[in-house]
């Protein structure tokens, strides 16, 4: 079979490699003109946290994010498997209370135990919650390392390519090109995220800390070498060219409510992306023609990419059909 996967985000570079370990021809297009100049996968936290999305996601969410950890473990090795921690100050603790009723395969932890996992943040919060078995990943390096392997296995990528305007005949198409596809999809909304990288060597945080809070909730995920991202945002809009000084502000207090050290950070980069999401917030695999659109993510996609990659690898190569993730007219069309 011979498959053209359109996109070069999270999505489309999963989806390339499941199928070129099975042995298809693949052949992926990106129409910017070099990997993460367009695009969320770019600016995406990378928290593998299954248990944790449980707060305010379907139980579905956690089951495809609990395959793709083992998935990422495999393939990239610098996949750091040791928890999330979730705190809350201590005016916001109804807000932790909250969190464990919604989620599971936590622990719970005093402070002197907070303080034996993460030494920086000893006398600073007196309960948490413990995800131990989730995990987390650079997304740049990911993509980088997904980019190796595929060319390991003689899948080239080509950019500066518009993929729906350059299939042949004979070729079957999956299109990960997230909100771009909504010419097509129209059923997909826009849903816009903001991040910080910020360098602050004197702090050591080992595992991502998300820090509760009623209006906004902030996660702080540690990239190695003193580098951390900052991240929550999640707005309704299309329009992903700059953040808001609000949003700025409300980040940056919230570190600097983690750990005052953040107060001295350095700020390396300011990012924004538009995720595309379905009204309900869950991930579609379509049918259409002779295309299989993966879409959908939302704010999931280095959670979510692998087990739906999974799901399109055998759909195309053995006709399977898997009605958690499709439509119901969908599951009826065979591509050619």
């Amino acid at each position: 079979m011979r498959v053209v996967v359109i996109g070069a985000g999270v999505a489309g570079l999963t989806c390339a490699l499941e199928l070129a370990e099975r042995g298809a021809s693949v052949e992926v297009l990106e129409r910017a003109h070099e990997l993460g100049a367009a695009g969320c996968s770019w600016f995406a936290g990378g928290m593998l946290a299954p248990w944790c999305e449980l707060e305010s996601a379907t139980p579905l969410i956690a089951q495809l994010g609990a395959e793709s950890i083992s998935w990422w473990r495999e393939r990239f090795a610098a996949t750091v498997a040791n928890g999330t921690l979730v705190v809350a100050h201590a005016r916001d603790l109804a807000e932790l209370q909250q969190f464990a009723r919604r989620t599971g395969e936590f622990q719970e932890l005093g402070g002197g135990e907070l303080a034996a996992l993460e030494p920086e943040l000893q006398g600073r919060f007196s309960r948490a919650l413990y995800f131990a078995s989730e995990a987390h990943l650079d997304p740049r390096a990911a993509l980088a390392a997904l980019v190796r392997r595929l060319a390991e296995l003689g899948v080239s990528i080509r950019f500066g390519i518009e993929g729906q305007a350059s299939l042949t005949k004979g070729q079957v198409a999956i299109d990960c090109r997230g909100l771009a596809a909504r010419e097509v999809l129209g059923d997909l909304r826009g849903v816009k995220g903001e991040m910080l990288l910020l360098r602050l060597p004197e702090l050591s945080l080992r595992r991502p800390v998300r820090v509760l809070h009623p209006r906004l909730p902030v996660y702080v995920v540690p990239r190695g070498d003193g580098v951390y991202m900052v991240g929550a945002s999640m707005i309704e809009s299309d329009e992903g060219t700059r953040i808001s000084a609000r949003s700025m502000l409300e980040l940056l207090s919230a570190a600097y409510a983690l750990h005052p050290a953040f107060g001295e950070a350095q700020i390396l980069e300011i990012g924004t992306g538009v995720r595309a999401a379905f009204p309900d917030n869950l991930p579609r695999i379509r049918r259409i023609g002779d295309t299989l659109y993966v879409n959908g993510l939302y704010r999931h996609g280095f959670l979510l990419a692998p087990a739906l990659a999974r799901r399109a690898a055998q759909m195309l190569l053995s006709g399977r059909h898997f009605p958690e993730v499709m439509d119901e007219d969908s599951r009826q069309r065979r591509l050619a």
